[in-house]
Order: structure tokens, then sequence, then C-alpha cells
């Protein structure tokens, strides 16, 4: 369709009305049907600890065992009563009045207490939870129960693993609706700003929240079919990556689509158009994230494991609805969509400028970032440079080793008070102890050698029902101790109290003496528990880090090699978005540690930041440099490369101010590594977009010339080639200088 025509072509029917407006009714099903579903994601989400165990790590082993010792999958509630003076024995008498209501509440085995602690200040309980689906509500009833049958004037807490998974569930209770809400709160008033226009925002955010729709409808069908394993943690992810992933997709069809209606009056043809010249950018950029998250499939890390493919099915329906939903309403709507500020049709000699310089037709920020591109490449880009290396170092100062449970949360929490009070009136790793796994016939052996571990304050096999076999007299109130151990399959459990707070470096230091002394006793021996459970966590997610990345890398790379149909490009490429995402986590380290204040980082979140932060900082190369090579093959490439810049400036800028608005977002979810990653991506996306797409590779390019398309046929010899490129503004200085 040549320029000419354009503005008086006619599109038959089927094309005007009829494709558009089946489209519009396909995804008001998916929607229809999607939406509802929403809300019942809890229904396939978990946020017990299976689903964040390392698949294969000695520690979810151990676990397997333990479930082979419990009639039902019962979870641990520790309640501890705590007062400022010693329990008289009338008070005694009263909390041991508490057992059969708690019993009664807990729907599992015995309760075992009240256990009094030896300053005689506290008394606490182990109540096991029968279901882990109920654990938040019963969790509740004994927290209420227990603050009001406690003797008067006594501090309660309901803590350990159940009292920590309902605090956690808490948490994530906003990711339904709060989040999603600031989300597309903040992306409403963004297209706003940069549109002037009440419809176009609309519009997009329409598209946006239809492929929410369909990527919750997909994930839900996933997750019940029992294909993957959902968490809240994924699950706030998956909103929030959606969100803005499918607004940055309609953000780039929306620029080309406006360009499109400056050439031509007939609303369809512009849909077209648009669509031709966006589809391959954005089906590039969702291919590079998909498969980037699809790597995370190499980690052994359950909730590695089950982020890769939630995400990647978000990032599919974004694709989907920015390539299809949006052009059928662009195609309906028109000009209309941009109203009041329409854009004009152009004269047909200002369609296409004549390029000498690049610069021409250009005006504003572009222009002068543009200017200062072209007058001093080597300059700029070697700044932009030292500056992302200077901001690097802060990489040396980042944390990333796992922190305490108890820090997990960043609200106000009664299970991690109750930790807190634990540790001030019981063994610091009493509620929490490890569990050890030995053959039947070694068992005493182990026992043995378990207290005899530096770190190890008592240990104790157990019998039916979780009770200790301890040979000491029972606990007031509590059942009188078997002499019988358990066995399953030849194997025994033995819980050892280790005398440092589980979620410490020194509990962590002690299991891996366990491990190392009891396989020389009993080489299956398993060291299970809490502890073992963070420290396998950590271990893996160092391992996965080394693991995945190359991965990932070598990926991204492919892709762009076949995008751009270069290998220099694509490698410079991917040395700016490392450079970009070593550059953000120092600032974040610096950032975590000064600022904020907080103890550490998960050990998961420089993985989960190098995921997201290289695969969407391509994004806005691939939008960036894709235009730039069409634009070279019609003007050379140094012209290319300024044009490229200035007409996917403002939709980039766009783009990466409205991602990192979404993922800011996160940062409302109190959960440490839901706000450190929100942070993380926010940052990074941003110094992306402001530094290393505005000036470090255009100013690299524009200094390299055609060669940077080597070894394609725009860098060699011919059209716009090497030999009639205008030399760069410092090149041809020195030329001069030599000659």
């Amino acid at each position: 369709m040549n320029k000419t025509s354009q503005g008086s072509t006619r599109v038959p029917f089927w094309l005007r009305w009829l494709v558009p407006v089946l489209l519009v009714i396909t995804w008001l099903a998916i929607a229809g049907i999607g939406g509802p579903t929403f809300g019942r994601l809890s229904e396939v989400s978990s946020n017990d600890q299976a689903s964040f165990l390392p698949a294969g790590a000695e520690a979810t082993e151990a676990q397997d065992w333990q479930a082979k010792f419990r009639d039902s999958k019962e979870i641990p509630a520790v309640i501890v009563i705590e007062n400022d003076a010693a329990f008289t024995p009338a008070q005694l008498g009263e909390a041991a009045a508490l057992k059969g209501k708690l019993e009664a509440l807990g729907a599992g085995s015995t309760v075992v207490g009240p256990i009094p602690s030896k300053d005689a200040k506290a008394v606490q309980f182990v109540v096991p939870i029968g279901s882990s689906d109920e654990v938040k509500q019963v969790v509740q009833e004994l927290r209420d129960e227990v603050q009001a049958s406690a003797p008067a004037g006594m501090r309660t807490f309901v803590t350990g693993p159940a009292g920590l998974t309902a605090d956690l569930v808490s948490a994530f209770a906003g990711i339904d609706g709060i989040l999603l809400l600031v989300a597309l709160g903040a992306v409403f008033l963004i297209l706003l700003i940069v549109y002037r226009s009440l419809l176009l925002p609309i519009t997009v955010l329409f598209t946006s929240v239809f492929a929410l729709t369909a990527a919750i409808l997909l994930v839900f069908g996933m997750a019940k079919l029992g294909w993957i394993q959902l968490n809240g943690q994924s699950q706030g992810i998956l909103s929030i990556l959606v969100i803005g992933a499918a607004t940055d997709y309609a953000l780039l069809y929306v620029a080309r689509f406006r360009e499109a209606l400056t050439h031509t009056t007939n609303r369809t043809a512009a849909a077209l158009t648009a669509w031709k010249a966006a589809w391959e950018p954005i089906l590039a950029s969702g291919a590079t994230v998909i498969i980037a998250l699809l790597c995370l499939l190499f980690s052994d890390l359950n909730s590695n494991k089950a982020l890769g493919p939630v995400a990647a099915a978000g990032i599919l329906c974004s694709l989907l609805a920015a390539l299809t939903l949006l052009p059928a309403l662009m195609a309906l709507l028109g000009r209309t969509a941009f109203w009041p500020f329409r854009p004009k049709l152009l004269p047909e000699t200002e369609r296409e400028p004549e390029l000498v310089t690049g610069l021409e037709g250009q005006k504003g920020l572009w222009r002068a970032t543009g200017s200062l591109v072209s007058r001093r490449p080597r300059a700029v880009w070697i700044t932009s440079v030292l500056l992302l290396l200077a901001a690097s170092a802060g990489v040396l100062q980042l944390k990333a080793n796992g922190v305490p449970q108890t820090d997990v949360i960043l609200t106000a929490s009664n299970a991690v008070d109750g930790q807190d009070a634990l540790a001030r009136h019981f063994d610091a790793g009493s509620g929490s102890p490890a569990v050890i796994v030995a053959d039947e016939s070694k068992a005493q052996d182990v026992l043995d050698k378990t207290k005899a571990t530096d770190g190890v304050g008592d240990a104790y096999l157990l019998a039916d029902g979780g009770v200790p076999i301890t040979g000491a007299p029972a606990a007031p109130g509590a059942p009188a101790a078997p002499s019988t151990p358990s066995v399953r399959d030849g194997k025994v459990l033995i819980n050892a109290t280790l005398n440092f707070a589980a979620d410490s470096n020194e509990a962590e230091n002690v299991v891996v003496d366990l491990r190392r002394e009891l396989k020389k006793t009993d080489a299956g021996a398993l060291v299970g528990g809490v502890t073992a459970t963070a420290l396998d966590t950590n271990t893996t997610a160092q391992r996965d880090l080394v693991t995945i990345i190359p991965v990932v890398l070598a990926v991204i790379l492919v892709i762009l090699m076949l995008l751009l149909r270069s290998v220099l490009a694509p490698v410079l490429l991917v040395a700016s978005v490392v450079l970009s995402y070593g550059a953000a986590m120092g600032v974040s380290a610096f950032v975590f540690n000064n600022i904020f204040g907080f103890p550490g980082a998960d050990a998961t979140v420089p993985l989960f930041g190098f995921v997201f932060l290289v695969a969407l900082g391509v994004d806005y190369n691939i939008f960036l440099m894709s235009r730039v090579r069409e634009e070279s093959l019609k003007h050379g490439t140094r012209a290319g490369i300024l044009r490229g810049l200035a007409v996917t400036g403002g939709v980039i800028t766009s783009a990466g101010v409205v991602l990192a608005a979404t993922f800011a977002a996160l940062g409302i979810i109190p959960i440490m590594f839901l706000a450190q990653l929100a942070f993380i991506v926010a940052f990074g996306v941003l110094l992306d977009t402001i530094l290393v797409r505005s000036l470090l590779i255009p100013a690299l390019a524009y200094d390299i010339g055609p060669r940077i398309w080597w070894p394609g046929k725009l860098g060699r010899a011919g059209t716009h080639s090497a030999a009639s490129e205008p030399a760069a503004p410092e090149a041809a200085s020195a030329e001069a200088g030599i000659r």
C-alpha cells in the first residue's frame, strides 16, 4: 500500500467491523469466565513451608519421612503464656485447665503441656493443628481462647510453624484486591499524564485487565490439574507482571498506531500498519521474558519452579491481548481514542523526512539527547559505563544469605513476638527442634551422638503422636512419657532442641555439624526441621544463581541475534543489561542496609532480580534497536540511531515508568522478599530506561557505526555502509588531526 493511496483505501467490511468485533467479544467471554476465578485462586494456592522447599534437599527428604510418622498433615502451634513474675501454683492450675479447650480447637493429636520455663515466668503448650488448610482460622481461634482463658494480666502468644504460617497468610491477604487496585491506579494516572486523554488510558487498562483475567484462568486451571504449585509470592508477582507487561506492549502498539494515523485517514488501515510494525518487537520481547522465566524450572527450589510457569503464562496472555484485543479496539475507535488531542494527517512531504544527521524534525528533550549522543558519543557511553560500574560496587555489601523467619513479615506479628518470648524463657530452639531421621538399629548411637554435639541442648526419641521419650518425669498436666519409639520402615525420629534460635546462623552451623557427625554413625541419617530447611534453601538458591543465569543470558542472546540479524549488537545489548543489573543490585544493597535497615535479603532475591531486570531490560533495547534497524535500512546507521532514539524515546520512557510503578506497588504487601523485589525491579527498570537505553546504547552504537550490525547486511559494504556513513564527530576530529 503506497503513501498516496493510504488515505482513501477502502477496507472490506469483514476486516473493518466483523473481525474486530469478534475479537472483542471473544475477550469479553474470556473475562467473563476468568474474572470470577480471580477470587478463587486461594483455593489452589498454598503458603505452607512445602511450597517453598528445595525439592531435592536433605531437609525435604527428612520432611517426607516425618509425614510417615503422622496420621495427618499436622502443623504444630506453640502457645506461650508469659508473666512478669513467677507463676503461682494457682496460676499454673489455671494454665493447665486450658489443655482440654486447646485440644478441642486444634483438632489434631494430643496437646503437650503446660511446660513451665526454668525461671517459672512462662509456660508453653504444643498444639498440633489437624489440617494445614485451616491454619489461619484455627490459629485465630487459639489466640482468642488463650487470651480469654489465661490468668489475668498475662501476655499470650501463638507462634511456632502454625503461628508464623497464619501471620504470613494474613500478610499476603492484600494480594487479591489492594495490590491490584494500587497498580491499576498508578498506571492509569501515568497514562493520563502521558496521553492527556481519558479514553486511551481506559482502553489500555482494559487490555491489561483482560490479559490478567485470561492469565488467572490459565493459572487456576494448571494449579487445579496439579501441573504447577501456586503460592502467595507467585500470585502477587503474576498480577503485577501482567499489568506492567501488557501495558508496555500496548504502549508500543499505540505509538505505532498514532504514527500510522498521521499517514492515513482510514482507521483500519492504520491499525493494520501499526500491527505489522509492532508485532515482531512485541513478540520478540514477550518470547524473551517467557523463555527467561521458564528457565526457573531448572531451579531446585519449589518457590522458583512455581513462579516460572505462572509468570510465563501471564506474559503469554499479555502478548495475546496486546496483539489481538488492543488492535481490535483501536480499529474500532480510530482517532477517537486520542480525544481531545487527535493525531492530524500530515502532508505527504512531511511523512518520511530525508535524513542527513538524523536530527531533522526533532525537538525538545529527544533532540537534545540525540544532539549530545551525536556530538560526544564516546564520552557519553564511557561516562555511562563508569557510573554503572561505580554503582555495581555496592553488590559487595549485599547480604543475600537469607533472613530469620521472624524478619520476613514487616508488620506487627503475634507469632514473631511469641518467638521472642520463647527465647526469653526457654531453650532458644524450643518449639522448632531439629528433626533427625535415623535407622532403628542405630537409634541409640545416633541419639548419643546428637546429645554430644556442641549447640544441642537436649535430644530425645519420639513415640507415636510425637510424644517425646525423655526418661524424665512428665511435666505437670502432660501425659506420661512412653518407653518405645515409633518406627516406620525401619526408621525412627529424634528431636534435637538447639541452644540457638531456629532461624539464626549459629543454629545453621549446628545443623551442618550434626549432618557431618551423624553420618559417621549412620550413613543414612537425615537432619531436617526449620533450621535445616532454611540452610538448604539458602544453599540451593546460591547454586541456582550460578546455574540459571548463564542459561537465561544464552537464550536472550539467541533471540536478539534472530531479531537484529547481527552478532555484535546483541552481545553489546546483553552486556549492557547485565551491567545495569549489577548497578541496580549495588544501589539496592546500599538502600536495604542503610535506609530501610533490613537485616539481610532472601537468598532468592538476586536470582529473581536478575530474571526480571535482564529480561525486562532487554525489552526496551528490543523496542529501541528494532526501530533503529528499521530506520537504518532507510537512512543509514548513524542517522537511523538518532531517528530511532527520537521516535521511541517517549513511548519507552513511559513504558519504563509504568513498569516501575507497577512493581513498586508490590511494596504494599508487608513481606520482606516482595518489598525488596519491588525496589530492585522498579529502580533497575528506571535506570535501564533513563541511562542505558537513552544514552549508553545509542552513544555506543553511534560510535561504532555500521559495524554494530556485523556480520549482517547492514554491517557490510554497500548502501549506507561504513564507506558512505558520516564518521562520528570525535572520530572525524581524530582523523583530521592525523592528516
